[in-house]
């Protein structure tokens, strides 16, 4: 009987595995400041470049340097 249940069940349990597995990716993502920083010396490359206006520049380091603050807010509280 115990068999059967495995057989029947392992599609779903394998689901639940990949589920998690994406699910600590995102966090690792969402949580990596590197990876904001990356993105914030792109920006200014860009804006040096004279690839993006002065205002885009503005508007996405805004944005950005929020999300870095997000992030190391989340890892002081976690810490």
């Amino acid at each position: 009987m115990f068999l059967i249940d495995d057989v029947v069940l392992s599609p779903l349990k394998g689901l639940l595995w990949l589920g998690e597995k994406i699910g600590d990716l995102c966090d690792k993502e969402i949580s990596d400041d590197g990876r904001v920083m990356e993105r914030l010396m792109a920006l200014q490359l860009k804006f040096e470049l004279d690839e993006i206006s002065e205002e885009e520049y503005s508007k996405q380091e805004k944005e950005i340097l929020a999300q870095l603050e997000a992030i190391r807010k989340m890892k002081e509280a976690g810490g």
